[in-house]
């Protein structure tokens, strides 16, 4: 059985591609680093965004493990428009997986390229961690966790951590995560 930790990046300064991680991201990366730390993680592939990088540092530095960076794990474009309804606009992509606005990406293309990712993994049989962002993780979480949408993106924090299984008797996800025990 192949496992998947698929982690959202922690708390930081903006949503731009170059945004780092707050002072408070900062030391969630470090707790981070501790709570993943016994996973057995063997290959850790992130989004190219400095928020999604510096999340998996520590734990890359204490595992002594390279940092592979894919653009296939970067957040979803939604819109490349200044949308003052981008809430229900989201919302409507999670209802409607082939629904594109103008500039933007659709649920299911954002979803296939980071399903190539994921089933990369999977066939390599390594332990792997994917570090991305809320948006295309709620669309993989999809795959693996019956009924997970938009609500499912709402309740994810920053940072979040699921397993991600894929056995001989199906798929499944089950949150790690929970920031009332942290």
């Amino acid at each position: 059985m192949t496992k998947i930790y698929i982690i959202r990046h922690c708390a930081a300064s903006g949503q731009e591609p170059g945004a780092e991680l707050t002072e408070t991201g900062m030391a969630q990366a470090v707790e981070l680093s501790g709570f993943l730390s016994e996973l057995g993680i063997e290959r850790i592939v992130s989004s190219p965004y400095t928020r999604a990088v510096q999340s998996i540092a520590p734990l890359a530095e204490a595992l002594a493990v390279e940092i592979e960076t894919d653009e296939r794990l970067k957040e979803r474009i939604l819109s490349s428009g200044n949308l003052t309804d981008w809430f229900e606009r989201l919302k409507s992509t999670f209802d409607d997986h082939d629904l594109v606005l103008e500039g933007g990406e659709s649920s299911r293309q954002a979803l296939d390229r980071i399903s190539q990712v994921a089933g990369e993994l999977e066939k390599s049989g390594q332990t792997a961690a994917i570090v991305t962002h809320g948006n295309i993780m709620a669309l993989l979480l999809s795959r693996y966790v019956e009924g997970f949408g938009f609500e499912g993106w709402r309740a994810l924090s920053n940072p979040d951590v699921f397993v991600l299984t894929d056995a001989p008797d199906g798929k499944s996800g089950e949150r790690l995560w929970n920031e009332d025990s942290r």
